[in-house]
């Protein structure tokens, strides 16, 4: 790859991908930037939109709306596309639904010659990003979900709020699957070098233990508010995948609670879910090792159960398909 190029293409233009585009423009993190999108008149005007503010952004960056050989000499593929659920349509449908759409979508990027780094923001991000890596075949240390980048940020927040102190001085994670099964391993958490548990413990009048479970109740169930209020949600996850960006671009080694792949870390296996992981210029370096509880290694587990009968099912079903063809 040539980093100084920083070139990013995203396959997707609707509201997910064009609040990362516009939050890449707006922090001048890429000197160019595509749009691949089913409807190319969207992408276009979509594109010429964004060149018309590139004059206020802080460093030169070029917008066009391209197709899959633009990925060829990409440093970075974003993967925003997918289909939406239909009425009383199962789970299980809908991802066979988008794993056909993304069979189609990173044959044709590798197909072009990329050779760069995949991230994947489609829901459920932590299958589609495991679909990804067995498609492209890349290894998987340059297939990066996004995982629970929002939902850790989402938590900071109401961490910072509830502690009033600024959300960077939070230090806390969620992990595990970006859905249902997501939890807070609060033996990890902590605002600057004081545990949150002690805080509690040494400030029972003003702090309860009630009140910061209810804070990843709200975590867990921010999307659902979001969308009941507006439809869906963009900004955040749009300002996830910039993060993720930079410290890709900058070799930062930043921890960043990314979809990756475990390879034994607390007894499991091949799962893509979100994890503290090291994020540089190769994609995730390795797993940040957590001090987890029992209990937290517990929940872990059964995130990962939740997310590997998902993907046996969704194995199943291509297979079947596959055989019925072939009659």
């Amino acid at each position: 790859m040539i980093y100084d190029k920083r070139k990013v293409v995203i396959i997707g233009a609707g509201m997910v991908g064009m609040s990362y585009a516009y939050a890449l423009l707006n922090q001048g993190v890429c000197n160019e930037l595509v749009l691949i999108d089913l409807n190319r008149k969207r992408a276009e005007g979509e594109a010429q939109d964004l060149n018309h503010g590139a004059a206020f952004s802080p460093s030169g960056i070029k917008v066009s709306a391209g197709d899959y050989t633009d990925c060829k000499d990409a440093d970075i593929v974003v993967i925003c596309a997918g289909v939406a659920q239909k009425p009383g349509e199962s789970r299980i449908n809908l991802l066979q639904r988008n794993t056909e759409v993304f069979r189609q979508v990173v044959t044709s990027t590798v197909k072009s010659g990329f050779n760069g780094i995949f991230i994947v923001a489609t829901n459920p991000v932590d299958i589609m990003t495991r679909v990804v890596c067995d498609i492209s075949g890349f290894p998987a240390h340059r297939v990066i979900g996004s995982g629970t980048t929002l939902d850790t940020a989402r938590l900071r927040y109401l961490l910072g709020t509830y502690f009033d102190v600024d959300p960077r001085n939070v230090h806390a994670y969620v992990i595990g699957e970006h859905g249902d099964s997501e939890f807070v391993p609060w033996s990890q958490a902590m605002v600057a070098t004081k545990r949150v548990y002690d805080i509690l413990n040494e400030n029972t009048k003003d702090y309860k233990i009630y009140e910061i479970e209810k804070i990843a109740d709200d975590v867990s169930n921010a999307a659902y508010s979001i969308i009941d209020a507006k439809g869906a949600t963009y900004y955040g996850i749009g300002m996830a995948l910039v993060r993720i960006t930079k410290a890709i671009f900058n070799d930062e080694n930043s921890v960043l609670t990314v979809s990756t792949k475990f390879r034994g870390e607390y007894g499991i296996n091949d799962t893509f879910m979100g994890i503290p992981g090291f994020v540089n210029r190769g994609g995730v370096k390795k797993i940040l090792r957590l001090d987890l509880t029992d209990d937290e290694i517990v929940k872990l587990k059964q995130s990962a159960a939740t997310l590997d009968n998902s993907y046996k099912l969704l194995s199943v079903q291509s297979k079947e398909k596959e055989a019925a063809l072939t009659k």
